[in-house]
């Protein structure tokens, strides 16, 4: 075999394995980053607009990645069977970072991340479509019990409602796209090239918008961007990994433990504490994803048993 073939057969992403169990401690893993990075980007909301935000985030992003886009490099791996199904995954993160960014300079932290939080909702429905998962009645259900706790974080009609509330949810719909797309290439594209063309499509995008928005920034809050940059590509690259080891059903859910880091957090730099209708809301959300999880590991373990069962040789 050739020595180049033999590189870019070095860099094709490993066969998908599963280990539910992996994957689960990779996205608790994720969500210490994440939400480190979305309490930075609350506190540098209060001095820049939230596209620069996202622009330093990515270019950040993308600098860690240079590497990997450089031809004359060893860990070159840019080249994809997927470039539509990369590009779309980058232009979903980008939508997910830039709307939640845009509305945590309206909103506690905590109400901002719980109502985020839906995603796994929108993973169930999505994955009906893309991955061909079948959801049942009791999974339906729960959808719809985590739709109520969003009702009751948001309180649509009430004094407390604000419409920067809708932010949060249509980025939880933009990075519940994301997952999909991760689980589509999963097991077919190299991390690194996932990641490398997330990047790109993201500093792609909002260098044609952030020129209408540019307010100079001080050196500390270049600084606080890198730091957003460099968290959230680090809890980015473990999601990627995460889901080469388990369903998006399953894994997903366990991303709602980033509440607590940002709950905390929250407390200690923004004097925020949640309300008891944001926690009542929370939980909904959280039971939520947790009985779908659930479900989802009852419905793999009936099809190992019927696979063990089979007649077939």
């Amino acid at each position: 075999m050739p020595m180049a073939q033999k590189k870019q057969e070095a860099r094709r992403a490993p066969a998908r394995v599963d280990h539910p169990f992996k994957g689960i401690a990779l996205v608790l893993l994720s969500t210490v980053f994440l939400g480190c990075s979305d309490v930075t980007a609350k506190y540098l909301s209060t001095s820049l607009p939230s596209i620069e935000i996202t622009w330093i985030r990515f270019v950040t992003f993308a600098l860690m990645f240079t590497p990997v886009m450089l031809p004359a490099s060893p860990l070159h791996a840019m080249r994809t069977d997927r470039l539509r199904l990369q590009l779309m995954r980058g232009a979903a993160l980008l939508g997910s970072s830039l709307f939640f960014i845009t509305g945590l300079r309206f909103l506690p932290i905590a109400e901002a991340s719980a109502t985020g939080f839906v995603s796994p909702l929108f993973v169930t429905a999505l994955s009906i479509i893309f991955l061909s998962e079948k959801v049942g009645l009791r999974r339906w259900i729960a959808t719809a019990i985590g739709l109520t706790g969003v009702m009751i974080i948001l309180r649509p009609g009430s004094s407390a409602f604000h419409v920067a509330a809708f932010f949060p949810i249509v980025s939880a719909f933009c990075w519940a796209a994301a997952l999909i797309l991760t689980r589509m290439m999963s097991g077919r594209e190299a991390v690194l090239t996932t990641m490398a063309y997330s990047a790109l499509t993201g500093v792609a995008i909002l260098s044609v918008m952030v020129p209408f928005v540019w307010v100079t920034p001080s050196w500390s809050a270049i600084g606080f961007g890198i730091v957003i940059g460099v968290a959230s590509t680090v809890g980015q690259w473990i999601i990627v990994l995460a889901y080469r080891y388990g369903d998006a059903s399953v894994l997903a859910p366990f991303s709602y433990t980033q509440l607590l880091w940002v709950s905390i957090l929250g407390f200690f730099i923004f004097g925020e504490l949640p309300d008891v209708w944001t926690v009542v809301g929370a939980a909904f959300i959280v039971a939520s994803g947790l009985y779908i999880a659930h479900r989802e590991r009852v419905r793999r373990a009936q099809l190992l048993v019927l696979e063990e069962r089979s007649p077939n040789p």
